[in-house]
């Protein structure tokens, strides 16, 4: 009876949220939050298994042979602020799977299978959270997997808040008012601050995030909760501050440099938000 422990990163989204779900690129970041599973073979608990574990087996047994495995969380950085983790539990399992298995696959084979479970699960999705899972550091993800690059950033002076308020994605898509006005704007930021990260040039990044976050203020995303705590956080020194992800709740994140980055957190903290203290997971 093989055992296997497997892990994989939390995200955050950093640029680009709603356009990715319409074939327009964005920006992610794997970090430092992981979850592993302890991945047992030899026999099959269904009556404890989520919808993804259950859904990845299934799968995985369909194209590679019936594989039969016990999981269980060793730990986990939960699903209450947002980061990710369905697909961390996902991408987690199907490498433990091949593992076992004794299959070797590329990342983007990893992507494509978990990006077929997900769709299955959920119905929608663009997949960038499971890129930043695989690919660690920070990702230019296009819907789908039609292009993942990891880029050559080492470090990202990040702050994050979490509003205190668990967002439902689901409910934010269907609420969200997409227009083309709104997906070639987050476009262009996208590709400006892809270029800035690269650069380690933090200060226009902070400027598209605020961009970025301006836009996604007028599809009706933002909430009073989140622009208080963006608000704060720009009051204090950051060189820019938007939400990360759906919107509804969840997390704010801000740039800011490391002799304000303190101040900038007691800002979030004095307006209610719990500050998260996260580094790229390389």
């Amino acid at each position: 009876m093989r055992k296997i422990n497997s892990s994989a990163s939390g995200k955050l989204m950093l640029f680009g949220e709603y356009a990715v779900l319409h074939n327009r690129p964005c920006l992610v970041a794997a970090i430092d939050k992981s979850l592993t599973l302890k991945v047992v073979e030899g026999k099959r608990d269904k009556v404890n298994e989520s919808v993804f574990v259950k859904t990845v087996i299934d799968n995985f047994s369909q194209q590679f042979g019936e594989i039969k495995a016990t999981v269980k969380t060793v730990s986990s950085f939960g699903s209450e602020h947002g980061l990710g983790s369905s697909a961390a539990v996902t991408v987690a399992l199907t490498k433990a799977l091949f593992k076992l298995k004794e299959i070797k696959i590329t990342n983007k084979e990893l992507f494509d299978f978990c990006y077929q479970v997900v769709k299955e699960v959920q119905g929608v999705g663009s997949g960038f959270d499971l890129a930043a899972a695989i690919y660690g550091g920070m990702v230019y993800f296009v819907t789908g997997g039609k292009k993942i690059e990891k880029l050559a950033v080492k470090e990202l002076p990040l702050v994050v808040g979490y509003s205190g308020v668990k967002a439902d994605t689901a409910t934010m898509i269907k609420r969200a008012r997409i227009s083309q006005s709104f997906l070639q704007k987050s476009e262009i930021i996208v590709e400006q601050a892809r270029v800035a990260l690269e650069k380690q040039d933090w200060e226009t990044a902070g400027k598209l995030m605020n961009q970025n976050q301006e836009i996604l203020r007028k599809i009706g995303v933002s909430t009073p909760k989140l622009e208080q705590l963006i608000q704060a956080s720009l009051a204090a020194g950051a060189w820019g501050a938007k939400l990360s992800g759906a919107g509804g709740g969840d997390c704010m994140i801000a740039l800011a440099n490391e002799g304000k980055k303190a101040a900038v957190e007691k800002a979030i903290q004095l307006v209610g938000g719990e500050i998260i203290r996260v580094k790229l997971a390389l």
